[in-house]
């Protein structure tokens, strides 16, 4: 009679109701790969889901054999080709405007504000970001930035955020280097910015950061309106909304963020 785990494995906390309890482990000792993780040892990968040895050993030569999981010639895991091609099926499946676009629905139903994605154009140093999507608001006062507009990368609530989470070159090769003027330290330190009269002086902004799988910068969430309906209660929501599109873009999983 196998022994009975004194502690609950990651994916016994986690189990999917109605669910295979083996694919429920076999999974976990995929998630348990992180960003920056080189290959893995069996012991690693038992730390890191809770799942005896002997257990972990056997599901993972599952994984082998579907060729999700590749098992070196010195016994430690990396991920397999057959997480590489599912990947690529979904890249051609995915669309960001499909998950996008709703956030930005939500958060203008939220504030009866303007609501934009943004994201930086070109090579640094970068001089341009681009509206990506755009939902307009319902007021009839309102901006006018059309999906597809350029804009400067120095001005404007979504340009300070971008680029206050962006590395900047460096001559120290390996070294990462944020902007460390004071507005772009207080918004790493805030996560967020609001003001006025950042890219036009009757303009207000509110935006927050959105972050991709890799951890870097995928682009902000931004909410515009005229400056005499400036609030500072739009900055709850506009967070909300970025950290719900961060942990749509990396699956929920928390992701190593290339930040001071």
């Amino acid at each position: 009679m196998p022994r009975k785990p004194t502690t609950p494995s990651v994916a016994d906390n986690h189990a999917a109701p109605g669910g295979a309890a083996a694919v429920d482990r076999a999974l976990s000792l995929l998630a348990a790969f992180r960003c920056g993780d080189g290959p893995l040892a069996l012991a690693e990968l038992a730390t890191r889901t809770q799942l005896y040895k002997s257990t972990a050993l056997r599901l993972l030569a599952s994984l082998v054999h579907a060729r999700l999981l590749q098992r070196q010639d010195d016994g430690r895991y990396t991920l397999g080709v057959e997480v590489a091609r599912l990947h690529g099926v979904y890249q051609r499946q995915f669309s960001l405007g499909d998950v996008v676009l709703p956030v930005l629905r939500q958060l203008v139903a939220a504030t009866g504000e303007s609501a934009a994605y943004h994201v930086l154009q070109g090579q640094p140093p970068h001089t341009s970001r681009l509206c990506l999507y755009r939902v307009d608001s319902p007021h009839p006062v309102r901006d006018h930035i059309r999906a597809g507009d350029v804009l400067p990368a120095d001005r404007g609530a979504g340009a300070l955020v971008l680029m206050a989470y962006t590395p900047m070159p460096s001559s120290d090769s390996g070294t990462i280097c944020f902007k460390t003027d004071p507005v772009s330290v207080h918004i790493r330190a805030d996560g967020y910015f609001s003001g006025v009269g950042q890219r036009l002086p009757d303009v207000a902004g509110v935006s927050a950061p959105v972050f991709g799988a890799d951890g870097r910068i995928a682009g902000a969430i931004t909410l515009t309106l005229p400056a005499h309906r400036h609030d500072p209660r739009h900055i709850t929501p506009v967070v909300a909304a970025a950290q719900t599109l961060t942990a749509t873009l990396t699956d929920g999983l928390p992701a190593t963020r290339n930040t001071p």
